[in-house]
């Protein structure tokens, strides 16, 4: 059963671009060191993001995943679903409509 002080929540607002991402990088790869089995990136308040910060997720993605930290995202805009859809990520990437339908599939899953 996964519970709730595994999941860690990370919640982005306004455009995230090449000034934020390296910050955004950061801040995900530190919550490796809390506990967190799961980091959950909630998007539902981002207007827009562009390459490097997809760049930043992979990164971070790839430097979790070595440490068997699931990454997640939640509440993309159309926007960002295009980016992602373009360049395949959404293949990779486990994303979910909502914070509600991710602690659903996880509340399910036990």
């Amino acid at each position: 059963m996964i519970v709730q002080q595994e999941v860690q929540v990370i919640k982005l607002n306004g455009i995230i671009n090449a000034a934020q991402s390296q910050e955004l990088r950061i801040k995900i790869t530190e919550l490796a060191e809390t506990g967190a089995k799961i980091v959950l990136i909630d998007c539902q308040d981002v207007t827009f993001m562009d390459s490097s910060a997809l760049g930043a997720l992979v990164l971070a993605f790839k430097a979790l995943r070595a440490v068997n930290i699931k990454l997640v995202l939640c509440a993309i805009n159309e926007q960002v679903k295009i980016l992602f859809e373009l360049t395949s990520m959404d293949k990779v990437f486990e994303i979910f409509s909502s914070q509600d339908e991710f602690h659903h599939f996880i509340n399910s899953q036990n």
